[in-house]
């Protein structure tokens, strides 16, 4: 299995990066992951428009001029977890609600109404709310209206994702939310997610269920954002060889405000965040980079082309809430509140296209 690397050893590894470094990396046809360090290093700071640039034309040839579009689906608010960083934690006295069956058609078919073919589908980590037979009668009400349908719930065990699998589930997100082992411990602080090894091999057993795709990433604003990018390079690098026909995705959510009014440990900027996704860009030109509407309008405008591949649009993180968008109970507040026409709008205007589905669960070989 997967074994981090010492987060203080990554964080040494980048910051003993210099330009010739920088340099080599940009230069490098297939980068190592000495060169992704080097990219993730302060010292690659005075090269963000080559990165930038590079990224792009990378991000052209393997995607083409196509930004995909999803929605999230907010199931259940209840967990058994004590996060210090999350809206949803069990300690914050907020309104608790767990969809039923019919209630989460009905949010999947308002989102389907306005155009979206891929969904994801979250909720807090509670497995008496959310069980893999509740997921399961979910999503094979869902399979045959959907192009696509994701998941971000609590880990579970090969065998029930396996089980969702063959219910038409796609995908799985799985976060580590920090590679830093010993802040792990100082932010989760009770329940299952409070296990960091459990956690940190979902990932694998996500692909060995046979799912299509796989995501993963931290939670930025926890612990230094340069070590935590390079883990997750050592973490792809993992995957990729180990999963070789598993298609993966990383994720960059930077901490929003949020019930319990945690602030983050750490500061990472926009040109910060940037430089992340120009880095891993490079490093992997395949891996989907995804962009949520936790980042502001402008930003997400201003990235269009030069990393991303996938944004999501006209989110609510609320259980229910697009069919009663009273804003209770969310797990924390959105950055970018466009409806999915406002941001194709703009991907057209960028000379991009939005993309609603470029995925169907029939296309799939499952015999040989």
């Amino acid at each position: 299995m997967f074994k981090t690397p010492d987060f203080i050893q990554l964080g040494k590894q980048v910051r003993s990066a210099t330009a010739e470094d920088v340099e080599h990396a940009l230069n490098a046809t297939r980068l190592s992951l000495d060169d992704l360090a080097a990219l993730m290093s302060p010292a690659a700071e005075p090269y963000l428009p080559k990165m930038a640039a590079r990224s792009s034309e990378i991000t052209l040839a393997r995607f083409g001029k196509t930004t995909q579009l999803y929605a999230p689906i907010y199931l259940s608010n209840y967990c058994t977890n004590r996060c210090v960083y999350c809206g949803f934690s069990a300690d914050n006295l907020i309104k608790r609600k767990c969809l039923t069956i019919e209630e989460a058609e009905k949010e999947a078919m308002i989102l389907h109404d306005r155009g979206f073919q891929h969904i994801l589908l979250v909720s807090g980590e509670a497995e008496n709310a959310v069980d893999v037979e509740y997921m399961e009668a979910i999503a094979l009400r869902l399979r045959d209206k959907f192009a696509a349908v994701s998941i971000e719930i609590q880990p579970m065990s090969t065998e029930h994702y396996h089980r969702l699998f063959l219910a038409g589930i796609t995908a799985v997100a799985v976060y580590q939310e920090t590679y830093d082992r010993n802040l792990y411990k100082k932010v989760h602080l009770s329940g299952k997610k409070s296990d960091y090894d459990y956690r940190l091999e979902t990932p694998a057993r996500v692909a060995e269920a046979g799912m299509r795709e796989v995501g993963i990433g931290a939670l930025l604003g926890l612990g230094d954002w340069r070590a935590e990018g390079l883990a997750i390079g050592y973490h792809l690098h993992w995957l990729r060889k180990k999963f070789w026909s598993t298609a993966f995705t990383v994720s960059f959510p930077r901490m929003r405000p949020a019930t319990g009014e945690f602030e983050p440990l750490e500061i990472v900027s926009e040109s910060n965040l940037s430089q992340l996704i120009f880095a891993l860009r490079l490093f992997d030109q395949d891996v989907g980079l995804i962009v949520s509407t936790r980042e502001e309008a402008r930003y997400r405008d201003g990235m269009l082309g030069l990393g991303p591949t996938r944004y999501s649009a006209g989110s609510c993180t609320a259980p229910g809430g697009y069919g009663n968008s009273d804003g209770d109970a969310e797990q924390f507040s959105v950055g970018d509140h466009r409806s999915l026409d406002e941001v194709s709008a703009i991907i057209r205007e960028k000379g991009f296209d939005p993309v609603c589905k470029d995925w169907d669960c029939r296309f799939q070989i499952t015999d040989y």
